[in-house]
């Protein structure tokens, strides 16, 4: 795969907008390496007619949908935004209440399905917000204030059962690494 296709990926998946630099560190590329694949990107991103521009503002970059496209996009998100939310958004919003901060990838395996949508929702919604994990560098998820507001409590610890189901026997094991399995002829002590 190319340097400008990673580079693209990591930009659609992105919440929010990336540095050179962080790119850099991600693609595991030196950074004027990057720099040029974004260049690339930028003119072919920006000589279609299409609904997604590549935009900068300083060293940072981020995918934004076409001026042209707005009153579609904010109707589509109005809907997004103000509509009831669906049980798979309701339980991931449960993982990340009990959980957070949790990983997009944590929270994946616990519901055993992709929720790059959902969270994208909550997102809008403003119920989630994320911070960078700093021993992954992945983003984590944890709930904002509005969602405490709209519920009435204080903190995720006055949630019913918080620690109780924080601390889920099941749910631990299903997020612990299985152990590494021990090198052939080696011995245990006993």
């Amino acid at each position: 795969m190319s340097l400008s296709a990673d580079i693209e990926s990591l930009l659609f998946v992105s919440p929010k907008p990336l540095s050179i630099k962080k790119l850099a560190e991600l693609i595991q590329q030196p950074a004027a390496a990057v720099e040029e694949a974004l260049k690339v990107l930028q003119a072919t991103y920006s000589g279609r007619d299409g609904g997604i521009l590549l935009a900068q503002n300083g060293m940072e970059y981020q995918f934004l949908t076409a001026p042209a496209q707005a009153p579609l996009v904010q109707a589509f998100l109005k809907d997004d935004a103000t509509g009831d939310l669906t049980r798979p958004s309701l339980e991931t919003l449960t993982i990340i209440a009990y959980r957070g901060p949790v990983t997009k990838a944590e929270i994946e395996q616990i519901r055993g399905v992709n929720c790059s949508l959902i969270l994208r929702n909550l997102l809008i919604r403003g119920l989630v917000s994320t911070e960078e994990d700093q021993k992954t560098l992945l983003p984590s998820y944890r709930v904002t204030m509005d969602f405490l507001r709209f519920l009435g409590v204080g903190s995720v610890e006055q949630l019913p059962d918080y620690e109780r189901l924080r601390a889920d026997r099941a749910l631990l094991e299903l997020l612990t690494p299985p152990p590494a399995p021990a090198a052939e002829g080696s011995t245990e002590a006993a």
